[in-house]
């Protein structure tokens, strides 16, 4: 989920996905999702770049100097880049992609890309800044993200490559990809994950087909779209569960929402969202 304050008017979804055995990120429940992870130390505090003895060190290694005093990515960590089960036909992760790109390519109809190869070697810019994320936010701190140097990060999000897109001339996209926090490994966290992002532009003669002439009513639009979309690929995935909206904040989004389903006694967030 993620926004940009342009016009036309847009909006974005971002869902985790999670390989854990049993499923959701931190309930652990059948399929997938999106909890809020806490901030957590690096999984393997004993280890640095310069500690791999790897006679057959992975790309990564050779690309970057990760023995410099700015990088903070683990050899553990560099040696799974590129795994891409995402990519892998069969694999869980693999099925829940296909099954979001297929809601979605027969939702929008034309004009949807699909990316889900990109580099996850992304600079500050584009992981941070270009997502309005305050200089003193904790995301960007060396506690919390994999620095190869201080301007080049591993992706914490999908959402890092909505500006490259945007400024491709991408208007309608999905962005599927492994993403790396320094969280701490336990029965609900990894620090390699997987996103889904999705964003949606709209055009004025979009919204002069349906009469909305000012931005509260191309806001309600789009809002109204959005929300009517997840909820229907929400019932594609889960079935029929009851589901609920729940306004809260994010620093690329307003507004910006979050939906839970109801399973298992309890209320569940399974995506963030905004316009």
């Amino acid at each position: 989920m993620s926004k940009l304050f342009i016009k036309p008017l847009a909006y974005a979804v971002n869902r985790e996905m999670h390989t854990s055995a049993a499923g959701y990120l931190r309930h652990r429940r059948p399929l997938l999702l999106s909890p809020r992870r806490s901030i957590s130390s690096t999984i393997t505090q004993s280890s640095s770049c310069s500690s791999s003895s790897s006679s057959n060190p992975p790309l990564l290694f050779r690309q970057y100097d990760l023995t410099n005093s700015e990088c903070n990515v683990t050899p553990l960590i560099a040696s799974r880049m590129g795994t891409n089960l995402h990519l892998r036909p069969k694999h869980p992760l693999h099925t829940i992609k296909t099954k979001i790109e297929e809601y979605w390519k027969k939702r929008v109809h034309d004009g949807l890309s699909i990316h889900d190869d990109i580099d996850p070697i992304v600079s500050t810019l584009n992981n941070f800044d270009s997502l309005l994320i305050p200089q003193d936010h904790v995301s960007r701190s060396k506690s919390d993200t994999y620095y190869l140097n201080n301007e080049t990060v591993l992706r914490t999000h999908t959402s890092a490559h909505q500006t490259t897109l945007l400024q491709a001339g991408q208007d309608c996209f999905l962005v599927t990809g492994d993403v790396y926090r320094r969280d701490e490994i336990d029965s609900s966290h990894y620090p390699i994950f997987h996103q889904m992002e999705g964003v949606r532009m709209f055009s004025e003669e979009e919204f002069e087909k349906i009469g909305a002439t000012t931005m509260l009513d191309k806001e309600k639009v789009v809002k109204d779209d959005l929300k009517l979309g997840l909820e229907g690929m929400t019932q594609e995935l889960f079935g029929e569960v009851d589901m609920r909206w729940v306004d809260t904040y994010f620093p690329f989004t307003e507004p910006s929402l979050e939906l839970e389903i109801h399973f298992n006694n309890q209320w569940l967030e399974v995506l963030g969202c905004g316009v």
